[in-house]
């Protein structure tokens, strides 16, 4: 006769803590967003473009409404993190705005956000994933080969990027 052992239960007093949540973003979220990703592109010398490339923030529901816009939530409501896929046509989605809050950083919430778009993506139909970056995102660029993202001549860069990558699924 085999015994079962029984999950101990946390000690008395103690609240098991949870971590950030990922969910969808909408236009209440706009002025947080562009805050930490604003934030983020200062912190790397990286110039905003609020009329051009940075226009989506203005309005997430709506432009990411055959996509998804999706953002890492702290357990106090801090939003910590950000991920968008915008479609691109014939099956190709672009994975846009994906940042971390400094404080965020090293502890594995690049390769959550970055595993929830892939299986969003894939969810929602598409077979490619495609992205810019610039070369100072240095973090960033090691998670995307970790992923199996590859260099693509694809992409027209835009002003802030200085490569493209590209990944199948």
């Amino acid at each position: 006769m085999t015994s079962r052992a029984t999950p101990a239960a946390p000690p008395s007093g103690c609240e098991l803590m949870s971590g950030p949540s990922i969910r969808p973003a909408s236009n209440s979220d706009c002025a947080k967003v562009r805050a930490l990703i604003f934030a983020v592109l200062d912190e790397y010398g990286l110039e905003p473009a609020p009329r051009t490339t940075d226009k989506d923030l203005d309005d997430l529901e709506v432009f990411y409404a055959d996509g998804a816009f999706d953002i890492l939530v702290s357990a106090d409501g801090d939003i910590i993190g950000t991920v968008g896929l915008a479609p691109l046509g014939g099956g190709r989605v672009e994975l846009r705005k994906m940042y971390l809050k400094p404080s965020a950083r090293g502890r594995g919430y690049g390769k959550r956000l970055l595993t929830h778009a892939i299986k969003r993506a894939r969810e929602l139909g598409f077979s490619r994933m495609e992205l810019q970056t610039a070369r100072v995102l240095e973090e960033a660029i090691g998670l995307y080969a970790k992923f199996g993202f590859a260099p693509s001549a694809e992409a027209a860069l835009e002003r802030r990027c200085d490569q493209a990558l590209a990944l199948d699924l």
